[in-house]
């Protein structure tokens, strides 16, 4: 579902997959084959909200913030809760994953499933991120960053099948 909120209108790319029981509203923008799976909440009604190409935002997800900007080729994990200020280009968050505000995630990093970014943290790019509090574990190898990248191109095909077999809803 496709809202308006204060006068502001979700602007969705004719490319991306939205389910048709995601619920996005307000000053959100969503990117060129990007995909928001059942039961996403995605919010903009105390800030925008930008969600950059190729990026997935899968079931269960709660996407919001005063002002958030999530990159490209970036794959959010079930159930993760974004409440951050921005999430860099190539990343991956774990299922559960939870990023609070003001925290900025750097490019290619790993947050892994469960981990707690609190307040303000900026993690640096390349790096792999666990606990509770989250706190840096290593920088990625190459290797890491390949299998993350096979990842997200899964998730821009699967979002593009669901959208030719009409599963989704892209408020047009």
């Amino acid at each position: 579902m496709i809202r308006s909120v204060k006068g502001k209108t979700p602007q969705v790319h004719p490319t991306a997959f939205i389910s048709e029981i995601a619920y996005i509203v307000g000053e959100v923008t969503i990117g060129e084959n990007s995909s928001v799976w059942p039961g996403a909440v995605i919010r903009g009604d105390f800030g925008s909200i930008s969600i950059g190409k190729n990026t997935a935002i899968e079931d269960n997800c709660v996407v919001h913030s005063w002002d958030c900007t999530i990159g490209d080729n970036v794959l959010v994990g079930h159930g993760a809760v974004i409440h951050c200020k921005s999430i860099g280009d190539g990343c991956m968050v774990g299922i559960n994953a939870v990023l609070l505000q003001g925290a900025e995630i750097g490019e290619e990093c790993f947050i892994a499933a469960g981990a707690l970014v609190t307040p303000n943290t900026k993690i640096p790019p390349r790096s792999l991120v666990m606990g509770s509090p989250a706190k840096v574990k290593e920088e990625l190898s190459e290797e890491r960053l390949r299998i993350m990248t096979v990842g997200k191109e899964a998730y821009v095909q699967l979002g593009q099948q669901y959208e030719q077999q009409g599963l989704g809803n892209t408020g047009g």
